[in-house]
């Protein structure tokens, strides 16, 4: 199965060719989770804080079907 993937900020540089904002497309077998795609990608756990699956904010262990655009986000901070 394929998704769509739009990683932000500092997350793009654990996937080569990957930019900010930008979807690209994973293949991913069936039954994949979202830690799955981001073992797939070798996000480290510690740099990401939070995951949409269309639209909505999603647990890392939630099964991904055909389709889902997938937004994955680093913590964020300022002050």
């Amino acid at each position: 199965m394929r998704v769509k993937v739009r990683l932000s900020a500092t997350l793009v540089n654990y996937v080569p060719g990957a930019n900010p904002g930008i979807s690209f497309e994973v293949e991913l077998p069936q039954g994949a989770t979202l830690a799955g795609l981001m073992n797939q990608l070798n996000l480290p756990q510690k740099e990401v804080k939070v995951a949409f699956v269309n639209g909505r904010i999603e647990p890392v262990d939630f099964l991904l079907q055909h389709g889902d655009e997938v937004g994955i986000f680093p913590p964020i901070g300022g002050g």
